[in-house]
Parts: structure tokens; sequence; C-alpha cells
């Protein structure tokens, strides 16, 4: 892919992976999920009912007052779940290894993104770990690196710690597993292998004392984890639109924030050398040297990283840094809140290559 001027791109943020009634362990309804997304400001949704795409069967698939709506589906067997989107029929998961999942995705038109891959439940609560094991698939368009439920249940460790973090579960992400991190650094040495942040919420009913708790309404946790897709300019028309997101998601031309504290939009990755520029996903041809800006919407901690190691840190709203080797560059930005960095944004890479 050849450099281009990154301007005129739309940051649209919204939720991917999340579940309705239409799942067999979800209970909201399409109309309640809508408002509250209307309600907490997400331009887009995806999504992953288990095995089904029947949400857009009863024709909820589109635009609804902000928010478009994509259907999409989780395939989910014991292990490696998968998350697939634009296809015109569901999957389903039986009988077909993560590999054959993988390539009836790709041989039907769509894109593919690993779920939840180190995904470790809770033995307090009897949550089942379900992680991804089969790491030597290839043809996923992507994966989950930061996802809600993975982070939030790693941290119930007690019944208080348990009650704490209901109330305010913001507060107790810990971002990314550094295991997730090292693993898709380490896959992007090799190709392109796009990063997504995922919600994987489904208004769980849980009993405790005789009382039934919501575990989570979409209402508190739509402003949680969330994808942030830069796209050309929307039309107005639904199924435009939304080759337009698809097309960005594919690209890589996005990035994962916890929007809860912050709003992260108007964050940008931009690389320039001479007139030539490129952003997050895109491979840029480095002839001698590029320089690297990276802009915040608020103060924060940045941190360049490179093949996967420390590369250059600063602190405000904005970092520059020349680059003259190629390599795999992301950004991570940490705000301050209660006087402590909190993981805020996770970029995903340029592609820096040596023309």
């Amino acid at each position: 892919m050849s450099a281009f001027a990154p301007v005129n791109l739309t940051d649209l943020a919204g939720v991917i992976h999340l579940h309705s009634q239409y799942s067999f362990d979800g209970r909201a309804k399409m109309a309640e999920i809508i408002a509250a997304a209307n309600g907490c400001g997400c331009d887009f949704l995806m999504l992953t009912d288990h095995s089904t795409l029947q949400a857009r069967q009863e024709g909820w698939e589109g635009w609804h007052n902000g928010t478009l709506l994509m259907v999409g589906e989780e395939i989910a067997p014991r292990f490696n779940h998968y998350l697939a989107f634009g296809l015109p029929e569901a999957i389903g998961a039986v009988d077909r290894s993560p590999q054959e999942c993988i390539d009836r995705v790709r041989e039907g038109g769509g894109i593919g993104f690993i779920a939840h891959p180190d995904h470790e439940g809770t033995a307090l609560f009897h949550v089942k770990p379900y992680p991804w094991t089969a790491w030597s698939v290839a043809g996923y368009t992507g994966l989950g690196i930061w996802d809600f439920m993975t982070d939030w249940q790693k941290g119930l460790t007690g019944y208080l710690t348990a009650i704490a973090s209901y109330v305010c579960p913001a507060l107790f992400l810990r971002g990314p597993s550094a295991v997730t991190l090292a693993r898709w650094d380490e896959l992007t040495q090799k190709r392109p292998v796009v990063g997504i942040g995922e919600l994987d919420n489904h208004d769980t009913p849980m009993p405790v004392a005789g009382l039934t708790f919501s575990v989570f309404s979409f209402a508190r946790v739509l402003r949680l984890i969330r994808t942030h897709l830069l796209v050309d300019p929307l039309t107005g028309n639904a199924e435009k639109d939304k080759a337009l997101l698809f097309d960005a998601l594919k690209r890589g031309r996005a990035y994962v924030a916890l929007d809860y504290f912050r709003s992260a939009k108007g964050f940008s990755v931009i690389l320039t050398e001479g007139e030539r520029s490129a952003t997050m996903g895109d491979e840029f041809h480095l002839r001698r040297e590029a320089m690297l800006q990276v802009v915040l919407p608020h103060r924060a901690r940045i941190r360049v990283i490179r093949n996967g190691a420390f590369f250059r840190q600063g602190e405000g709203k904005t970092l520059s840094a020349a680059i003259d080797k190629p390599g795999v560059y992301r950004v991570e930005g940490a705000c301050k809140v209660f006087g402590r960095y909190r993981p805020w944004i996770f970029s995903n890479p340029v592609y820096v290559v040596r023309d």
C-alpha cells in the first residue's frame, strides 16, 4: 500500500463484540442496546451474537439516530472464538477447525478477528477460560488486543474487590495484557495484523443474596473499551457507510481507547517525509528520514513502540520523533486520573519499510 495524505478522515468511536437477546447467553433487546448507544455517543456498534445473524434478518442493521449498527457473529466453540463480519449467512461452529472457520470467512468475502485471545475467566465466580489456542492458523484479519470482560474478570480476586469493580469498572481496568501485546507485536513484524478493542458484554443476570444484578447493562459499559475507526466521509447510506467502516477496519486505520474518563477523539499518528504521509495501518516507504507526529486531545504520557520495544516517550498533548529506520511503530497513551496514570489509547502500527 503506498503512502497517502491522511486528510479528511472522520474519527468514529464504536463498540465491537457485544451480545443481544439473540445469543443463548444474552438478554438485552435491540431497542435497549441502540438507545444506550445513542445515549453514550457510540457512532457504531458491531453486534456479534453467537452463530446467528438474526438481528439483520429482523431488520436492525443500519443507521439508528446517529449510531450505525452492523451485524456479525461470534463463532464460538469451546475454545478459539472468532468474530466474523461482512458475510451473507452465519457460519456457526459445528465440527469446524479454527482454520476452517477462518477460511470460510475469507472465502465468503468477510473479515475476521481472533476474540479475547488470552481470556482467563475467574475461578471466584466459576467463569471458565475461553482463550485462543490455535496459533498455527493463518488468514485472519486481526485480533482483540484489549477486551473489557477479560480485563475486568482478571481483577475479581475477592468479594470486596468484585463489589468495588462492579460499582466502577473503569477504575479497575489494567489495559491489554502484556502477553497479548507481546504476541501482537511479534505477529505484526511478519505481516499486518489489525488490533481491535472488544466489549464482550452480555448483560448477564447474576443472583446474589436473593437479588439479581445486571452484569452489565449496556448503558453502563458502552463508554469503556471502544475501537476508533478513521474513515472516509460518510454518505448517510447504511450499506455504503458500512463498506467504509469495514474498509477502514480491514486496513488497520484504527486505535483502541478507554473513552470513559477522557474521550480519545482527535488522537492521530501521522508519519511524513517530504510530501508523503501515512497513518495507522499504512505501509510507509522510508527514503532518508521521516517525522512521526503524535497528537492527543488531552495531556497524557505518550510512548512509541518499535518492533515491540520501547522507542520514545514524552508527556503532553504532542510528541514528535525522527524515524530513520524501518520497523513497526505503534503508540500508547496513558492519561492521569485521580493521581494515577491509567491505560487510555493503543494505536495500530505504521509499517515502515526501506525504499
